[in-house]
């Protein structure tokens, strides 16, 4: 290396005219940025990862000292360090942008901002929001919407068959269909290249430009569809009753399960744990895992048939909104489960709830669409009173049958029987965006480069849990106990049924002198010497279970019966003075 400076020192430009006139050195020493050979070697070289300088770690990040191999322990440390920065940056991240950015705000206390109109918003915002606002006239009614996860492309379906896809901030229509059949939902795949559509018997697979792809023979009579991004399954529910799972990415029917609560017309899913929730006609909410073949979390939230549902994706999927046909609108916790946090009462029966991405609450019911902001819908409120109005809106063709928000705008789409019609809602959509999971404005290779990383990053469907935190966290440490003449360290499942019941307190003297007194006639029987001084706790635990077979234990517990000790006197006393 010295060899290598000293010739880099060698090597120096030459001038090529000699400076005349005042020829005095300068007093001042040159800076170390104007050193040629390091110019001239950084150009070509880096610093190795473990030599450049870091930001020091948080405070309070744990050191993982009860892990013995030097490795993992090294791994999760820099994993818990690599957390707690994000975390950080997170918290700096929020002090620069405010939640309550891009609302409506009022002069005074007399003022209300459900008074505004959608003429007056358009007037005042600008020309590009103002194009936002739109009414789409189509017959074949009443309609259903979903919008791309980038918020560029809208997919529209009528019940009577027509079906629609385009880019609706340049009105570029990609595929329009008549079906000629009856249509119940539709929804984009990992982008605008694919859409499914649940039809009258089967689900179907479209590409951009309306060619049927695929029929879904196994998925009968689908009512509602859902895609998973991050697992590339798409997910359907219908009048069989039965949920499926279909992996889009190997064309696989991973799994199916049995609801036992007959047909379902309503769905949604989770966006944090990937959690797919089902309202049934009995009023009961389901929450499903592909690796549960039982609901997760069975909830009885209304009297009659649920019609909507929605799942707060600002908070991390913390809350969920439902309605019933009974005209109630409810705000659950999904943390406890411990009654609702909201409720109130609309006009005109069931209601379509749908979360923004800043956590504005948009139910339509009735003739109308009203708007409801943090923090009243999710502060607890005892009366049945509705919580503050945001925003309202009028819509006279009923019925309304869906209410999208479009991701990274403030704007909301209805589906009603006359068509759609877009209304803005100020504040309402998350004005950020990662490029790197979804951008609005992603030209062809980005997409290809976006969708090659998803199917190497695809989860496992397995993984899908309602705590998402528990995937990659240390097991808990197994229940040791030394409840055999405390000599060895066994697991509790493994200990004997009367040694676990000895350690939770509710194994019986008599049972336990019974259980003593079968082990030495047993020994006997076979000629053995209960000598329990002598023998080891080994043998003791293998003669344990001898000669104890069904019919012994139903003898000897029905001869237990009929003995009469100061014990069971003094149960029987209790028993008696108690009832």
């Amino acid at each position: 290396m010295e060899s290598l400076i000293s010739k880099g020192n060698a090597i120096k430009p030459l001038n090529k005219k000699r400076k005349r006139g005042d020829t005095e050195k300068p007093t001042t020493k040159p800076p170390p940025s104007s050193d040629l050979t390091a110019a001239s070697i950084s150009r070509t070289t880096s610093l190795p990862k473990s030599l450049r300088p870091t930001s020091p770690p948080p405070g309070q990040v744990s050191k993982h000292a009860h892990i013995k191999d030097l490795k993992l322990r090294a791994h999760l440390n820099r994993q818990a360090s690599s957390a707690a920065r994000a975390k950080a940056l997170l918290r700096d991240a929020e002090l620069l942008l405010t939640n309550d950015a891009g609302t409506i705000q009022v002069e005074n206390e007399m003022e209300r901002t459900w008074r505004l109109g959608q003429k007056e918003i358009t007037e005042d915002v600008s020309q590009e929001a103002a194009r936002g606002r739109q009414e789409w006239k189509l017959d074949g009614g009443p309609y259903r919407s979903r919008y791309t996860r980038n918020g560029r492309h809208l997919a529209i379906v009528g019940k009577t068959g027509h079906v629609a896809t385009f880019d609706w901030q340049t009105g570029t229509i990609q595929a329009e269909l008549q079906l000629q059949e009856t249509c119940r939902d539709i929804t984009f795949l990992q982008d605008q290249s694919f859409f499914a559509v649940a039809q009258k018997k089967y689900a179907f697979i479209y590409d951009r430009d309306g060619v049927e792809i695929h029929r879904l023979k196994a998925h009968l009579e689908p009512t509602r569809l859902e895609f998973l991004p991050y697992h590339w399954l798409l997910v359907s529910v219908g009048n069989t009753g039965y949920l499926k799972y279909q992996d889009t990415s190997t064309g696989n029917l991973v799994v199916e399960h049995r609801t036992k609560l007959g047909a379902c017309h309503t769905m949604t899913q989770n966006r944090h744990n990937a959690v797919i929730h089902l309202g049934h006609q009995n009023g009961v909410v389901t929450l499903w895992t592909p690796n549960l073949a039982h609901p997760a979390v069975r909830l009885l939230a209304h009297l009659g048939p649920v019609v909507g549902l929605s799942v707060d994706p600002s908070t991390g999927g913390r809350y969920m909104a439902s309605s019933g046909a009974d005209g109630t609108v409810k705000v659950w916790d999904c943390r406890n489960w411990k009654g609702a946090v909201r409720e109130w009462t609309t006009r005109g029966g069931g209601a379509e709830p749908e979360w923004s991405a800043k956590g504005a609450l948009a139910v339509a019911t009735g003739g109308s669409v009203n708007v409801y902001t943090k923090p009243s819908i999710q502060t607890s409120f005892i009366p049945k009173v509705p919580p503050p109005l945001y925003l309202t809106h009028p819509i006279p063709h009923r019925p309304l049958t869906s209410v999208r928000f479009c991701p990274f705008q403030d704007i909301l789409t209805i589906g009603h029987h006359a068509g759609l019609s877009s209304i803005l809602v100020p504040g309402s959509g998350e004005p950020n965006f990662d490029s790197a999971e979804a951008d609005p404005f992603e030209n062809k290779k980005a997409r290809r480069e976006r969708e090659v990383k998803g199917l190497l990053d695809k989860i496992q469907p397995d993984m899908i849990t309602l705590d998402p935190d528990f995937v990659g966290s240390l097991a808990p440490p197994p229940k040791l106990t030394t409840a055999i003449n405390d000599k060895r360290d066994i697991p509790f499942a493994r200990l004997p049924r009367l040694e676990r019941l000895r350690i939770e307190g509710k194994a019986e003297e008599t049972e336990i002198d019974a259980d003593a007194n079968e082990v030495e006639d047993a020994n006997e029987e076979e000629g053995l010497e209960s000598t329990n001084d002598k023998k080891s706790a080994g043998e003791r635990e293998k003669k344990r279970m001898r000669g104890r077979g069904k019919s012994l234990k139903r003898h000897l517990r029905k001869h237990r019966k009929n003995v009469i000790d100061p014990t069971t006197v003094c149960v029987s006393v209790c028993q008696v003075l108690i009832y």
